[in-house]
Order: structure tokens, then sequence, then C-alpha cells
């Protein structure tokens, strides 16, 4: 009997060192290229739960009409930051075809291992079981079933792993200085107080599957650090001592990487998901957070394991928080055991700014500069670089999404174009092509910490009516696990309507330059060049200040140039340059990507996909096309070999 039925037909394992895991067995293959892919990054929880066909489209010009009567933001948001809204693995796999026709490739899960039942860790960094799937979310069945029915689709799943830390599976003593649950820091050892039972007491052995943590290996106290909580950004990130190294997080708690069986142990836990899911990649959770050496050995067994089984690029993008430096030094100490790092330094705060022409284009674009750039040649090659626009805890900057702030409602997909049309490999937050963003902008006032608090960054789009109940009592084997008495944490500030709209101007949009990043190889693979412009009898130059942002990627012959008028109000034009070589002066360019035209159903305006702009030259020997209005936040693509 194959590995993955005889383990499903079992309980999941007690002790990982037992199981026997497969090699040399054919399993699905991965990306010939990841540069090839447009990943898109769910919260498990807040996408979908398989019943929006129980639930109306949410009307998002009357969003008063979707909030039910004795409305309180106060229960909203208590709703969006406390609790499980319902989210299921079933659920995603429902919205493949969604996805799909949006133009995602790869799926990013959060995480979907077992939590611990009495907490409402709904975002999944808690773990309590880590070789099982969390009840809320389904069963490994389903994770099973998703993996599969997206590769049938061609698509990919990437699972966001931990392992670093655990849930808080067990408490300090009583008298430890700080208190039992976050005691202070500490670079000696506090001593182990007790394991947690299943409502979060505590115990003085593990007797059942919800008490404590598991596998067995991992109930051994000598494999935690018991350094109490600190400064998770104190110290130098090249050092391997650092308190960001060694202390807990919070509600979290740190293992003791050092402990000479732990971190193969760890390993083997996640290598038992590939081999039983199929999945073709991880993203590595905190990896700041552990020396070069740890990740390195860690990264390398991942891959390693997985080519046994015929993976031969197994995804593996490490969260390294500390700006373009950090993720510098883990690739190259880490190397080729590492794919790419997550951006979620300084790029991802300027992509947002640049979009909404809120500052120069080179505070971007210079990013991937190997002359001026920190990451160097890394940002060259591309595959090394994976960009966000949002996602669900902005460490840096406001914790708001980009449309909270849009001009439009389809601005965003100015931040989405340039991710996608830029070197790097891109990734879309779940809800971005619907411009989630919160409710309107007279409502906020009533919202506590809003643009502080990472709830407003993860509002459901399947739109509950209610939300689970607290812990234990909203787990699946509970006959009434809805709490009636909080309103679900809906889209816009509504709840009991869902937002899966393939007719939104964002999702439209979106849509056609997925489309044309697939047809054409230049706009993944291609050099990239920002290009100057010049307009009202101003000089070629690179402007600020919300004017056309143009860019060139070039592969062999072939270029094709983006265009983006980053102002969000008004219509631009300019004339734009290209490359003289490439493009003589009786040549043409054709447009071959226009987001106005895709997102109306009546488009009249001389971007048009298929219309021809002439090639000039002016008197210095540049060459330029003209490109005239182009509408607020639009984009269109321009190319020489259409």
């Amino acid at each position: 009997m194959r590995f993955v039925e005889s383990t499903l037909n079992s309980e999941r394992p007690s002790e990982i060192n037992s199981v026997v895991l497969p090699r040399r067995v054919e399993y699905f293959p991965s990306s010939a290229d990841w540069r090839n892919e447009v990943l898109y990054f769910l919260l498990v929880d807040r996408f979908s739960d398989n019943k929006e066909h129980q639930r109306t489209l949410l009307d998002r010009d009357n969003l008063p009409a979707a909030r039910p009567g004795q409305w309180r933001w106060d229960s909203w948001s208590k709703s969006g930051n406390e609790r499980w809204q319902g989210g299921t693995l079933q659920g995603t796999a429902s919205k493949l075809d969604y996805l799909q026709q949006l133009g995602v490739t790869t799926i990013w899960l959060s995480p979907v291992f077992k939590q611990r039942g009495h907490l409402n860790t709904f975002h999944g960094y808690g773990i309590q079981d880590f070789l099982d799937v969390d009840p809320r979310f389904g069963k490994r069945q389903d994770l099973v079933k998703l993996v599969e029915q997206a590769h049938e689709k061609g698509m990919r799943i990437i699972l966001d792993i931990i392992f670093n830390h655990s849930g808080e599976n067990w408490t300090y003593p009583e008298s430890t200085p700080g208190g039992k649950y976050q005691p202070n820091y500490t670079y000696d050892r506090y001593k182990f107080g007790a394991w947690r039972g299943d409502l979060g007491q505590d115990i003085k052995g593990i007797h059942s599957s919800e008490e404590g943590v598991w596998p067995r290996e991992l109930q051994d106290p000598d494999k935690y650090t018991r350094a109490g909580s600190g400064n998770l950004g104190g110290g130098r990130i090249d050092e391997s001592n650092a308190e960001h190294k060694r202390t807990d997080f919070l509600t979290l708690k740190d293992f003791y990487l050092e402990h000479p069986q732990l971190l193969s142990e760890l390993a083997r836990c996640y290598q038992y998901w590939i081999a039983l899911t199929d999945c073709d990649g991880f993203r590595i959770d905190t990896l700041k957070h552990v020396s070069f050496e740890q990740a390195r050995n860690f990264c390398g067994s991942i891959k390693e394991f997985a080519q046994n089984l015929g993976k031969n690029d197994f995804f593996l993008v490490g969260e390294i928080a500390g700006g373009d430096y950090g993720q510098k030094r883990y690739l190259d100490s880490v190397g080729r055991n590492l794919n790419s790092a997550l951006d979620i330094g300084e790029l991802r705060s300027a992509l947002n700014r640049v979009a909404k022409g809120l500052d120069h284009p080179n505070s971007y674009f210079s990013g991937f500069d190997p002359g001026n750039a920190i990451m160097g040649s890394h940002r060259v090659i591309g595959g090394k670089h994976l960009s966000i626009l949002d996602d669900h805890d902005h460490v840096f900057g406001e914790k708001l999404r980009f449309s909270t702030k849009a001009a439009t409602d389809h601005q965003v997909v100015a931040g989405v174009g340039i991710q996608l049309c830029t070197l790097g490999i891109p990734c879309i937050y779940y809800g971005t092509e619907q411009s989630l963003g919160g409710p309107e902008s007279s409502e906020r006032r009533w919202l506590p910490g809003f643009g502080v608090e990472d709830r407003y960054l993860r509002e459901t789009l399947f739109g509950p009516e209610h939300p689970l109940k607290s812990g234990r009592k909203g787990l699946p084997n509970i006959q009434e696990r809805y709490d009636t008495n909080l309103p679900g944490f809906g889209p816009f500030g509504t709840a009991g309507y869902h937002c899966f709209d393939m007719q939104s101007s964002a999702y439209k949009r979106i849509q056609c330059l997925t489309q044309v990043r697939a047809r054409f190889p230049a706009l993944r693979f291609g050099r990239q060049y920002l290009r100057p412009i010049a307009f009202l009898d101003k000089p070629f130059a690179v402007y600020s200040g919300g004017e056309i942002i143009a860019w060139s990627r070039i592969l062999n012959d072939e270029e094709i140039i983006v265009i983006l008028n980053s102002h969000g109000t008004e219509v631009r034009g300019a004339n734009v340059v290209v490359d003289a070589d490439l493009n003589p002066e009786v040549s043409t360019m054709t447009v071959i990507a226009s987001t106005e035209e895709a997102g109306k159903s009546h488009y009249a305006g001389s971007n048009r996909t298929g219309s021809v702009r002439s090639v000039h030259s002016d008197p210095s020997g540049s060459h330029y096309i003209k490109v005239r209005d182009v509408g607020p936040s639009e984009m269109v693509l321009l190319a020489n070999k259409p």
C-alpha cells in the first residue's frame, strides 16, 4: 500500500522517528523556474468555508445593507481579532477555478497544523501537534485532496511552516520573574514549569492528543530555550546568540535548536508532510530567528529529501525581518538551499508609495540595480526576490492594506502590476483582487486600533454570518459552535455577504496582467531598465509626483515597455524612451495589454489592445514612442514583437 494511503488509513503518528518515509517514488515535479509562477497567499480561516452559495454577493455600492440591525463596530472588530471565522481547506479547494482564472499558479496556505484547542490562534503560528491538521480547517485527507486537485489543474501548493517555535504548550513555574506565561527575558535558562492540558491548565504528564505537544519527540523540556519573552529585534542578525534568536515569542515557545536531535526531528516532521501531501514548497516563518548554520542545515535536509522524491527544486522562501541587509545575509549564507527571501523589507514600503505616485520611482527600481542595491545580483536574477504588496501582519509601516487609502477601487492594480511586470516572483495577498481595505472612511473612526493592529489586514472574503465560539467551544464536534452574539468579520465591514466577484474592477485588471505575463517570457526573465519620459516640453527624465512611470523588460531582441500612470485621479501621457538598437525609427510597437480596456465593458480610448505606436527619434539620437490618455492608475504594455 502506498505511503499516502497507509498513513491516511491510520491515526496520525505519535512519534516522527517511527515513520518510514518513502524514497525514489514519483511525485509532482517542481516548477521549471519559479519566476514563471504567480503566488497567492491566503489565510485559510479567512478565505472560504465552501458555503458562499448560501450567501449573496456583496453590493459594494450599498454596504450598510449588509450590516444586520443593531450593528456595532466594536463587535465586528472583536470578531476579527479574537475568533476563528470558519474557513476550511475544502473551502480553499472550492475556489481553485476562481484563483486559476485570476492567473494564480501557486497557492501559499497559512499554517494548517493543529493549534492549541483552548486558544483562538486562527493564524496558525502556535502549533500544538506538528503531525496533524487543525480540525477547524479539516483533516489530513482534506489537505491531501486540495494538493491533488490543484495539481490536476497544473497549480501548486506551498505550506507555511514553523521550525523555531511551538505554541504555548507549557508554562514556567509560578515563581518565575514576570510570571508563568511571559516571564522576563534572561540569557540563563529558567526552570521548566508544567505541560498544558486541553483547557490550558497545568498538568503533570501528557496522556492525550489534546495535551502538551506532539509528536512525542518534542515532549522534552530541554528542547526549549526557556529564556522568557524579550526583544525580538535585539542583537545583530549575524550574531548566533542574539536576543532575537533565544527569546520566546510572547504566547509562543522557542525551540532550543542547539539540542543535538531537535533540528533533524523537526525537519523530519516536515518531510512527513511533503511525502503525505505532495506539496510543492514551504514558506519558512521567522527565519531570522535561527542561526545561519541552523537555517542552512534545515533547508538542506528539506531540499535533499524532496529531490529524492523527484522534486528537483522544492521551493523554500524565508521570512526574514530586518530589511534588505538581513535578507541578503541569509540568502548568501544558506546558498542554494534557500530559493528566495520574502520581501517584507524596504522595497515593500517603496512599492506601495511608488504605485500611488507618492515617491520617486527610483526608490523602488534602484532596489534591482546591482551597482547600488544591497541585494546586488540577487535582485538582477529575480528568482531570489519574492515580492509582496500586502500581507497578514505588515512588519514594517502601517497595518493597513494598500486599498484602504486608495484613490479608486482599482488603484491596487498599480501595485500588483508593478509586481507582475518587474524582476522577481510576484505574490498576491488574498482579497487584493477585490480591493479589500476595511469599511468606508467615514466609519473607521469607530474601529479600535485601526492602522496599528493586524486584525484589519485579515477580513474574510467569504463573509460569515457569525464567528466560531471561543476556544474549544468552536471545534467541529460541538453542535452549536457559532457565536450568534458577534457578527462575522466580513469584507468591507459587513457580515453574511461574500466577495468572490470575478467581474470586479480589480479582478479583471489583474487577470489581464497575469495573462500577458504568462504569454511573454520577457516579463518573467527579461533584463529590466527604468525608462526616461518627456511631457509638456520637459526634457527626458524619470519624474516623480504621480507622472508616468515606464520601464522595459528585454529578452534577446524582444522589448516590452510597461507604462503606469501613477496618478490616482488624473489622466497622463508622455513620450517614452525605447531601445534604439531594437527599435529603429521605421518600426512600431503594439499594445499587448491595457488594464483600462480590461476593466471596462465599453472602452473607446486610444490604448486598445492591438493598436500601434510608431517609433520616433529626437536630435540626441534617442528613440521613443508616444503614449497618451492613460487613465488614473492604469497600465499599458507594448511590445516590439507582439
